[in-house]
């Protein structure tokens, strides 16, 4: 007898696809069926990876067409197994928060080399281009944005929200922020071990109202540490930027920085690499450039390592000044560091909806114990 495929499929039709609430055609199980003379082939996927499930599965099969269509039929069920990824035990996951479109780490690697004083001006320029803005100071040991956002004696207040009392981030110049320096005295040194730091940088994030934000810059301490992997598991980071001067002592540790991020345990992207204190002007000679750390050593880094290179930022003395009052240097409009700022700022968003464009949803990284630490062998 000369079977045919229609046949065999409307018989199978007739087996529940275990778990589905369709047959085993309906619910795509049945990948293939090939038909020659009285022979059947049968290809189906299983999601039970148990032996049990597989001989079950292939009897039902063998029985059906036996009963509904030939009884002599000779018959090949190849059943193959498609087990859901279960996860990775003591697994630790983070959890967006609403209303937060792009969150972006400013991490550095080195201390020193104007990490905080970046972050601070690329988000007033964020804010000047018309997006919301918010800053989580993640520095808990030497938090700077108060200073940097003349809001050094502001507390954050708090406020009700859906019958629970939040903190209400401080805000100028359009932007939001919270800092470990709103809760502690200007001479008062935080000694905390890593678990109690984490702590209080979850509080910041989770028990506070952020509101609607485009973007939320977080200013990570230097190093590649406990804080870091702490604010990587609570939240999805859309990405993160280095910053670094042309030396190369602040390049070695540049480079530990990206690599931290592109680790397998934390795969959050690399927008680029930002170089601060390219080179220095004097007034009296505009047109000279004296190159006092090294002549474009992050450019050549972000090359090697295969990031764009977002930009540079000269030593200017007006940049620490207008930091250390409290009105970052972006906000001086008319000038050349203005478009310093603006050209910086706009590659970031470049980069972020190019990351958003390519890659899938960002999530929290999952870390499992002792994942991310560099000495655990695989």
């Amino acid at each position: 007898m000369k079977l045919n495929k229609q046949d065999i499929l409307k018989a199978l039709e007739s087996i529940s696809a275990p778990g589905e609430g369709q047959n085993m055609v309906e619910s795509g199980a049945v990948t293939n069926v090939v038909t020659f003379a009285d022979e059947v082939i049968v290809d189906i996927t299983i999601t039970n990876p148990s032996l049990q499930a597989k001989k079950k599965t292939e009897v039902e099969i063998m029985q059906t067409i036996h009963k509904l269509v030939y009884e002599k039929a000779k018959i090949k069920v190849n059943v193959k197994v498609d087990a859901p990824t279960k996860s990775a035990p003591n697994v630790i996951k983070g959890k967006e928060i609403p209303g937060i479109k792009n969150i972006i780490a400013v991490a550095s690697g080195k201390g020193g080399v104007g990490k905080s004083t970046v972050t601070a001006n690329l988000a007033v320029t964020l804010a000047k281009m018309g997006f919301k803005v918010g800053v989580l100071d993640a520095d808990i040991y030497g938090p700077s944005m108060p200073i940097m956002f003349d809001v050094e004696l502001e507390r954050p207040l708090a406020t009700n929200v859906d019958g629970k009392s939040k903190m209400r981030p401080v805000e100028n110049y359009g932007v939001k922020m919270l800092s470990i320096g709103f809760f502690t005295k200007p001479d008062q040194a935080v000694v905390w071990r890593g678990p109690m730091a984490a702590k209080a940088l979850n509080q910041m994030i989770f028990d506070a109202h952020w509101g609607e934000l485009d973007f939320m810059l977080i200013d990570l301490p230097p190093g590649t540490g406990d804080i870091h992997l702490s604010i990587m598991q609570s939240l999805p980071i859309t990405g993160a930027v280095i910053v670094s001067t042309p030396q190369n002592v602040a390049l070695a540790d540049a480079k530990k920085g990206v690599a931290m991020f592109q680790q397998e345990s934390i795969n959050v992207p690399v927008l680029g690499i930002i170089e601060n204190m390219a080179y220095f002007t004097p007034d009296e000679l505009p047109d000279n450039k004296y190159y006092i750390f090294g002549k474009e050593g992050a450019k050549n880094l972000a090359e090697d390592l295969g990031v764009r290179f977002l930009g540079e930022l000269p030593l200017v003395q007006s940049i620490r000044e207008a930091g250390d009052v409290g009105r970052p240097a972006a906000l001086q409009t008319a000038t050349e560091l203005e478009k310093a700022f603006e050209k910086l700022t706009q590659n970031v968003v470049e980069e972020v909806v190019k990351r958003n464009d390519n890659l899938p949803a960002t999530e929290a990284i999952k870390i499992t114990t002792m994942a991310g630490c560099s000495a655990v062998k695989k």
